[in-house]
């Protein structure tokens, strides 16, 4: 178990457009050095939280728009304003297990609280363009990412997709999160690497985190398209256009904790920012066997769906 890691100044990091000070090492982001920007998010640390308020386990409240959530393998979580993430650790709770939240639920919140649609998959830039790989858990999000980087493409993304658009600029940006990406052993196996140095994330003793630096976009792209992966008893690969009429489910369906749209009387906004992209984008199901390594086969598919447009 690795306990909960302080620090004795806040250290100033960078992730998903936003200058974050934390009271909580988080190794995975990119650190600021010497005199830092103007602050959007604070992560702070107070045990007390956990003794103003009472919250079932796995519950999450929202009051006021302010997000409040009980992970008792873990501690209290407060995601207030779309500017402050407040943490309550157990005591003895594993420092993997609480960044593992604050760096995927709170983060997850607190752009819904900024206005900004989160999808949950991987998303690579290519040709100067985003691309989102969306998917439900095992679908393979991760590993077909990690086939495009083999490629000599770059990462955005990995588990949490930020899309931000303005009043000014209606084309949809994928904002860069953190060089970070997260994938099984079995996928290390099929690209021949080895989990000697690697760090396995909590609770999954054979899913490894994999620091992608050198392979890291770190530059906001216009996203282009959304293709959903999905798995079929098929023995090869195959790519479908999605009907507009079907892509604003697809869209709601991976939307990062999408369960906190409503809490957070998001519904309209959502709509209107789905409606927007299904209208604008070309999306896709992407399928691939439930055996077999076929990632360099996918990412060949869509690199000429991209280039043909069919």
């Amino acid at each position: 178990m690795r306990t909960l890691l302080l620090t004795e100044t806040k250290i100033v990091y960078k992730a998903f457009g936003l200058t974050i000070a934390s009271e909580l090492a988080l190794p995975e982001l990119s650190s600021i050095s010497g005199e830092s920007e103007s602050i959007d998010i604070q992560i702070v640390i107070d045990g007390s939280l956990s003794k103003k308020i009472e919250i079932m386990p796995y519950d999450f409240v929202v009051e006021n728009k302010t997000v409040t959530v009980n992970m008792p393998d873990a501690g209290i979580f407060r995601i207030e304003n779309g500017d402050r993430i407040i943490l309550a650790p157990n005591e003895g709770a594993d420092e993997d297990l609480i960044r593992l939240y604050v760096l995927g639920t709170c983060i997850g919140a607190l752009l819904l609280q900024r206005g900004v649609y989160p999808l949950h998959g991987s998303a690579i830039a290519i040709d100067g363009k985003a691309y989102a790989f969306v998917g439900h858990s095992g679908a393979g999000k991760s590993t077909l990412a990690s086939a495009f980087i083999k490629k000599g493409y770059s990462l955005l993304s990995d588990d949490v997709i930020a899309v931000s658009q303005s009043a000014a600029d209606p084309v949809p940006l994928v904002i860069p999160a953190y060089p970070q990406q997260k994938l099984w052993q079995q996928s290390l196996d099929a690209f021949g690497l080895s989990n000697d140095e690697l760090r396995t994330i909590y609770g999954r003793e054979t899913k490894f985190c994999i620091p992608v630096e050198a392979d890291f976009c770190s530059m906001a792209l216009p996203l282009a398209g959304v293709f959903e992966l999905t798995m079929t008893d098929a023995t090869s690969v195959a790519i479908h256009s999605i009907p507009k009429l079907g892509r604003l489910d697809i869209l709601f369906q991976h939307t990062y904790r999408n369960f906190l749209v409503q809490k957070l009387d998001l519904t309209r906004w959502h709509f209107t920012r789905s409606a927007a992209l299904a209208t604008d984008l070309p999306m896709y199901h992407l399928q691939r066997p439930t055996s077999g390594f076929t990632a360099p086969e996918l990412v060949d598919l869509i690199i000429n769906t991209i280039h043909t447009g069919d």
